[in-house]
């Protein structure tokens, strides 16, 4: 175990799954090692051969441009990495993309934290936030030095907008097996809380924790169950199971029983990943879900449907799910 100022200890379990399809960083320090020159360098990116992450970090322009956002941001932590002159802790979403905890949102800075404090200051692109190192808990993930889980997530509870935290702790709730990770209890987090924020960070944490749920299938539908709460919405009961006369129909992602409505948020990995695919193609998924959508209506139940693009545009989902019939919370004074 290392020390500077914080406890630095290996991955959890010591078998982290790195990302390891990430694109290799060509820094333009290390120009002789691969046979070029600072202009070839500068000449590459501006013809679109390689794309500049940031001042003399380069990775190949085709690469980048088929990555999505969060795997783009999560090579802008590492580049900041490679470019920093003292060690960096990365926090927040930074954090967060390294440990594979999915956030909201594609323009976040690189974040990371600072031991002095000072205020917190920003430089070199890094926005940077005090941390006591007493209590600071830093691990070496994928080779870099990151705020252990529960903090990763406690930090983004206390200073992102509700809407935005639960997506991070319904994750974290159930065990994430792609990267052997073990879930973590709500009395784990809250726990972790004490001693480290403020009484209205405590508030915040505490309302976003109460809320998350490991029910939860998926990002998306952790941040439309934060929007339908926020919007006014009946609690509606998660993976709902169906049966009909033939037996098991399946499970929706939402339910409101007194409505007789089921929600679907529709992700896009549903038809194209080899863990939801299970053998089938593209085309055959899309039409299971449009049988299995039949047969759910077929029980008398409506079903209303949004994808990412619905969530992101403000007022379109909340008038989408008022349309289908989704019903209202009560006023506390009628309850």
């Amino acid at each position: 175990m290392e020390e500077f100022g914080a406890v630095v200890g290996r991955n959890p379990r010591g078998r982290f799954l790195g990302m390891t399809h990430l694109p290799r960083l060509i820094l333009s320090r290390d120009h002789l090692f691969h046979g070029t020159t600072l202009k070839e360098l500068a000449r590459s990116a501006k013809t679109g051969a390689l794309h500049r992450v940031r001042q003399g970090v380069y990775v190949d322009g085709a690469a980048w441009a088929a990555m999505k956002p969060w795997e783009q941001y999560r090579v802008r932590v590492s580049a900041a990495a490679e470019t920093s002159s003292a060690r960096t802790i990365f926090a927040r979403h930074s954090a967060a993309s390294v440990w594979g905890i999915p956030t909201i949102g594609v323009r976040h800075p690189v974040q990371a934290l600072t031991l002095q404090n000072d205020g917190g200051r920003s430089r070199a692109g890094i926005s940077r936030h005090y941390a006591d190192p007493v209590s600071l808990k830093v691990y070496r993930c994928e080779g870099l030095l990151v705020t252990d889980r529960v903090r990763t997530v406690l930090d983004l509870a206390a200073f992102t907008p509700f809407i935005e935290s639960i997506v991070p702790l319904d994750h974290v709730l159930k065990a994430d097996r792609k990267r052997r990770f073990p879930a973590i209890t709500k009395e784990t987090l809250l726990a972790g809380a004490d001693g480290i924020y403020t009484a209205a960070a405590i508030r915040r944490i505490q309302a976003a924790v109460d809320f998350a749920d490991p029910l939860s299938g998926s990002a998306g539908e952790s941040y439309s169950r934060a929007l339908m709460h926020v919007a006014g919405f009946e609690a509606p009961v998660l993976q709902c199971e169906f049966r009909d006369e033939a037996g098991r129909v399946g499970y929706s992602d939402f339910y409101w029983k007194g409505a007789r409505v089921a929600g679907e948020f529709d992700g896009i990995d549903k038809y194209l990943k080899p863990e939801f695919l299970k053998g089938r193609t593209a085309a055959q998924a899309v039409i299971d879900e449009k049988l299995r959508e039949d047969r759910i209506r077929a029980t008398g139940s409506g079903v209303v449907r949004w994808v990412w693009a619905e969530l992101m545009a403000p007022g379109v989902f909340e008038r989408k799910l008022a349309a289908a019939g989704v019903p209202r919370r009560r006023p506390r004074g009628a309850l």
